[in-house]
């Protein structure tokens, strides 16, 4: 099934941040409780060490990914460990409330462009579910721009382009019905467009669906890097690994010595 590059409701400007950042806030919530990312953790800090910095520069963070979790796991080899979280479309009121959750946090109130990182932002660059989110020439100049700035970058994907994992995106708006009682800081907001307005769930089905229509292929990521410049300047890992009953898809680099 070739890649289908269908329109996500979270990519529109004039959709509502409000719901938009409900709906991050429930991925957010999810990726911590289910610790999906646990097998990544070895090729974080090997980039982290490649970096050659204690920081994480966590790129379309939307309410923080599953980093909140992470973060613990990871400063058990690196106390000294910061994470700093930008996004596009900067989920403000979510940041704050992961930044209270423990001092290893910071974020940028202004938008951030994955294409385009600003130079003096300097660690290992992360991306959690959103390369999906790009299509191909956007997906290389952030590829481009890792390489043409020296930085080590992790990009992990926890859904695939296939059936199973289409099927499993039929049961989120149930799952989102389930949480969102859960998620904190309560809001009033997020209770009626989810449970008496059901704009939520019907908005995260259909961007869940898409969501896994766009996902590159281990194929395509490779082809992406062979595509851009310089990048046999880099070492690549770009492989899927069993998360649980899923899977994630990554794309990892680091500067050859």
């Amino acid at each position: 099934m070739g890649r289908i590059h269908l329109f996500e409701f979270e990519d529109q400007k004039w959709f509502p941040t409000f719901l938009r950042n409900y709906g991050t806030d429930f991925l957010q919530f999810l990726s911590n409780k289910t610790k999906m990312y646990k097998p990544i953790i070895p090729i974080i800090e090997k980039g982290i060490k490649a970096s050659g910095t204690n920081q994480i520069i966590d790129l379309g963070s939307g309410g923080g990914g599953g980093l909140l979790w992470l973060n613990e796991e990871l400063k058990k080899n690196n106390p000294r460990l910061k994470i700093l979280l930008t996004d596009y479309y900067p989920n403000i009121a979510a940041f704050e409330h992961t930044k209270r959750q423990s001092d290893s946090f910071e974020y940028i109130k202004t938008p951030v462009d994955a294409r385009y990182v600003p130079k003096e932002l300097k660690g290992l660059r992360t991306q959690f579910l959103s390369l999906h989110h790009f299509r191909p020439i956007d997906a290389k100049k952030i590829i481009q721009n890792a390489i043409d700035t020296n930085s080590t970058i992790a990009i992990f994907e926890a859904q695939e382009r296939s059936i199973l994992s289409l099927f499993a995106m039929f049961f989120s708006p149930i799952t989102l019905l389930f949480l969102t009682s859960f998620i904190r800081p309560f809001k009033l907001g997020r209770i009626i467009f989810t449970y008496l307005i059901p704009i939520v769930p019907l908005f995260v089905f259909w961007d869940g669906i898409v969501s896994s229509l766009r996902t590159y292929s281990v194929k395509e990521m490779k082809e992406l890097v062979e595509s851009v410049n310089n990048s046999t300047s880099f070492n690549w890992e770009i492989e899927r690994i069993k998360s649980g009953p899923g899977i994630i898809l990554y794309l990892f680099g680091t500067k050859k010595k």
